[in-house]
């Protein structure tokens, strides 16, 4: 989860929510995320919540890392009462989850199933390293109830790879792939980086065939961002690599586009393409549809009933709150209407299916003629039974641009 949390309003100890936001559960899928905040070594790029085994100093430790997760999973069915709330999605990210050893994410996903019950077919996710897995874990991981795993690839390219400070050797990727096919998940996620200072075309382009190689089921390919207070900032900032360039991005965004559509996967958000509607990654699409999820664990965002928290970001402090039997939540905003529909402007026009026209208020359904004459978006008529705005191939290099004049 990112480093950075805005202000907020206070949360009771017993991290108890307001009856309004209480009063929503069950109309939207629920989901748990599993924040496991452990790295071996801290990429450069990173801005995510995360500690090597050198920065986590006293009171914290992977060792009783998921029993203080299944502490807080207990805390979540206490807070959200009796509501039936079978759980759709489990994301455990991090952070590096498979540093834990597989029975621990078996174990606090059964704490999750023993508390809220999953639903069928739930969609159960972890996050690894190409460096962090072999046969046998994934083996052991499928084994515990996780059916679904998203490879940190980033680049097949050695040079790129050390500028990101990735230490994972890229001929070692279709090794897991292969062994994650044996050991029977249902669905095999690729995450890619473009933009690296120093990465060429040809590097990205040998990148996108390393991975369609592997015959993904799903490819996550996001531009690099240069976070402030990361370690490739500062390099920035001395003048040691230059800042990405925004025509390189954006010709390397299409790159991506062609050639996995090529390969046979179609993209389903601006960043996010997959093999079919079944290889889609439900968890995400929650968060871009507005449900409902727990976030547990250190820095851990969670969101129920327009009512958004965050919980403490070190370890050893939410270690020390579980222990306490208190709420491991620093803060909170409660979203009020204008709030959460602007949010649902933000988050569904990057969705394939769009964004529905009456989402906008009446300056944005006005904005949207001037936006399909510039071949930014296609709107269907107010006459079709569910009018939505879309966006066009070119419309998603411009997203943000598309994203602000319908909400000036």
């Amino acid at each position: 989860m990112p480093s950075v949390v805005p202000d907020a309003d206070p949360v009771p100890r017993d991290g108890s929510l307001p009856a309004a936001a209480l009063a929503e559960l069950g109309t939207r899928p629920f989901g748990f995320y599993v924040h496991v905040p452990f790295c071996r070594v801290r990429c450069g790029y990173c801005d995510f919540n995360t500690y090597t085994a050198e920065e986590l100093g006293s009171g914290a430790s992977r060792t009783t890392y998921a029993d203080q997760a299944i502490a807080e999973i207990r805390l979540a069915r206490r807070v959200l009462g009796d509501t039936e709330l079978p759980v759709e999605t489990v994301f455990f990210g991090g952070g590096t989850p498979t540093l834990l050893p597989a029975g621990d994410l078996e174990r606090i996903l059964a704490a999750i199933d023993a508390e809220f019950g999953l639903a069928a077919h739930a969609e159960v996710t972890t996050e690894a390293n190409p460096d962090s897995v072999d046969a046998a874990r994934l083996a052991q991981l499928r084994a515990g109830g996780i059916n679904r795993v998203s490879f940190g690839v980033q680049s097949a390219v050695p040079h790129v790879l050390a500028t990101l400070d990735r230490t994972h050797d890229p001929r070692r990727v279709p090794e897991v792939v292969a062994a994650a096919r044996a050991a029977g998940f249902d669905q095999l996620s690729l995450d890619l980086i473009y933009g690296t200072p120093g990465e060429s075309h040809a590097d990205w382009e040998q990148t996108l065939a390393a991975a369609l190689e592997c015959a993904p089921d799903h490819v996550s390919a996001y531009s690099l961002i240069v976070e402030d207070g990361t370690a490739l900032a500062r390099r920035v900032r001395r003048g040691e690599l230059p800042m990405p360039d925004e025509d390189d991005l954006a010709e390397k965004y299409q790159t991506a586009d062609a050639a996995l559509r090529a390969a046979g996967l179609g993209w389903y958000e601006v960043s996010n393409w997959a093999r079919d509607e079944a290889a889609r990654c439900r968890h995400n699409l929650a968060y871009w549809r507005g449900a409902d999820w727990w976030g547990a664990g250190p820095g851990a965002h969670g969101h129920v009933g327009g009512v958004r928290w965050w919980n403490v970001k070190h370890p050893a402090a939410y270690a020390r709150r579980i222990a306490a039997g208190e709420s491991p939540a620093h803060g909170r905003e409660v979203l009020d209407a204008e709030t959460r529909r602007v949010e649902r402007v933000l988050l569904e026009l990057r969705l394939a299916e769009g964004l529905a026209l009456d989402v906008l208020d009446a300056a944005g359904r006005d904005a949207v003629g001037a936006q399909v004459g510039a071949g930014l978006v296609r709107a269907e008529p107010l006459s079709a039974p569910d009018p939505r705005v879309v966006l066009t191939d070119r419309g998603r290099l411009l997203a943000d641009l598309v994203v602000r004049e319908l909400l000036a």
